[in-house]
């Protein structure tokens, strides 16, 4: 997870105008973040133990765990598994390791494991970039020849792949390379994977983002002057940015699965229990009925699962779980 999420403060600054709108409900899929940067975290078995007791339907891996994935066996939860980004650029310009590194890491899992998507690097940025789409095309043929159906390759990107996001509609690729990727993920059905955060755009510019509208609370409301659209909280104008974009791409049918979003508990500015926990109890619940753009049910990936004591960065990075490591909750919290 990156410190800086990019966000238009010409959107923030417009938040004092609307009406509310309301949207169908559908179907609840709702998963957590599974990181494992710490060194007082409980095993592998009882972390999976934990998901199970607490009704989570699925979990997201940042790196390939055996450990992990063979307590996963047989209980169904669903799976994004990540490629290192230190790896893209081999797996982009060989075949043969991204054949490898699918017979090591998923080959042996399916179908016990419930692996729904593999994510080729984490918010890559940079010269790096380059290696995405050339990385996903070979896993994809690694997976094809390995007769393996039902595991998509995705990426995860951060908001700042999109720029021009006031209005939502407005949004579009920042670069070439993202268009090139989403023309593939609507050539193999898969969706694109997006961190999402409001805690980072809101303490980037409080004066203008109020702490209800970051926190899916009643009081603000944004219209987009081209769709007519209603925007009540600041989570679905970030992802109907990233919607416009894939339209703008020619990838319209390409659907976002929500691969982080979150608010911590400790560390710094607005991070407090009570706020983080109604940030994500409301994200729990609005997940059950997507963005005025796309209604219905949005797949969306909690971030985390538990504070991790050994995350670099701010101290906020150490204190987005849900848990702390004795598996005690850090705040109470209704997963269904």
């Amino acid at each position: 997870m990156a410190n800086m999420r990019g966000f238009s403060l010409v959107f923030a600054a417009a938040l004092l105008l609307g009406v509310f709108i309301s949207i169908p409900v559908g179907v609840q899929c709702v998963g957590v973040c599974y990181g494992m940067i710490g060194n007082d975290l409980p095993s592998k078995s009882d972390v999976v133990q934990l998901y199970k007791s607490n009704g989570i339907t699925d979990m997201r891996i940042y790196l390939p765990d055996v450990e992990a994935m063979n307590a996963l066996r047989g209980t169904g939860i669903g799976l994004i598994v990540g490629v290192a980004n230190d790896i893209l650029i081999d797996l982009a310009a060989n075949p043969a390791s991204a054949a490898s590194w699918v017979d090591a890491n998923v080959k042996p899992f399916v179908p016990a494991v419930n692996i729904k998507y593999i994510a080729v690097g984490n918010e890559i940025s940079g010269e790096p970039t380059q290696n995405i789409l050339p990385a996903m095309q070979n896993i994809n043929a690694a997976l094809a020849a390995a007769s393996i159906t039902g595991v998509k390759a995705s990426t995860a990107v951060k908001l700042d792949v999109v720029t021009n996001t006031f209005p939502p509609s407005a949004g579009v690729f920042a670069a070439p390379y993202m268009t090139a990727v989403a023309k593939l993920l609507a050539s193999t059905g898969a969706p694109l994977l997006a961190n999402i955060y409001p805690y980072f755009a809101y303490i980037g510019n409080k004066k203008d983002i109020s702490l209800n509208y970051a926190t899916f609370q009643a009081g603000t409301t944004v219209p987009d002057p081209n769709t007519g659209l209603v925007y009540t909280n600041l989570f679905d104008a970030m992802v109907d940015s990233v919607y416009a974009a894939l339209d703008k791409a020619g990838a319209a049918g390409v659907s976002i699965v929500v691969s982080e979003s979150g608010w911590p508990s400790a560390g710094g500015d607005s991070a407090t229990i009570d706020i983080a926990r109604t940030y994500v109890q409301n994200l729990i619940e609005h997940a059950k009925k997507g963005t005025p753009k796309r209604p219905g049910a949005i797949e969306t990936y909690v971030f985390a699962m538990f504070n991790e004591n050994q995350k670099p960065g701010e101290a906020t990075e150490q204190n987005f779980g849900a848990f702390y490591p004795n598996k005690t909750a850090v705040y109470p919290i209704n997963f269904q």
